[in-house]
């Protein structure tokens, strides 16, 4: 039994100790000072050094920031700007570009209808030697024709027993060509 009368005694003490500190009435007031104390420290140091310089940076960034966006804005319009002026020497550069190869295309024209002109020309003058040649060698041929008619034409006659002449025979010869 004097095993449990001790146990009944320790509980009884150590649960009237046993309260939590900051619930404990007997230290509400060191608590409330300490408070106190300690906020006013904290509002002091956040006023008057982490919120000054946070306001600083603030707008330094701010002041940063603008700046940027301008440069970016004037950036921006210098790149406009210079992709204009690269279209407008783009169409220059195209317009020339056309300019040339017109020039060119009329240059081989020209050349080209020279060159045909050359050879018409050539082609002309073999064409009249070859007509040349052709009446030359027709109008040898009309001759050999005729003397050979004429030849035939007093063969013929002698087997028939007629006699004529040579030049009889080449008259009538011509009289019949001319009349065709």
């Amino acid at each position: 039994m004097s095993l449990i009368a001790l146990t009944a005694e320790t509980a009884a003490t150590s649960d009237a100790e046993a309260v939590f500190p900051p619930f404990n009435p007997e230290y509400w007031e060191s608590q409330a000072f300490w408070l106190v104390v300690s906020f006013a420290i904290l509002y002091l140091v956040l006023s008057r050094f982490i919120l000054p310089r946070m306001a600083s940076t603030m707008e330094k960034r701010g002041t940063r920031i603008a700046k940027d966006l301008d440069e970016a804005a004037r950036l921006n319009d210098e790149a406009e700007e210079a992709q204009q002026a690269l279209q407008v020497e783009m169409a220059k550069a195209r317009s020339q570009a056309r300019e040339t190869a017109a020039e060119a295309q009329a240059k081989i024209e020209s050349q080209i209808s020279a060159e045909t002109s050359a050879a018409d020309e050539k082609i002309a003058a073999k064409l009249g030697e070859a007509e040349a040649k052709i009446s030359a060698m027709r109008a040898e041929a009309l001759s050999n024709v005729e003397n050979i008619a004429a030849q035939t034409a007093e063969a013929m006659a002698s087997r028939l027993g007629l006699k004529v002449s040579g030049a009889d025979a080449t008259k009538a010869v011509k009289s019949v060509l001319d009349a065709r």
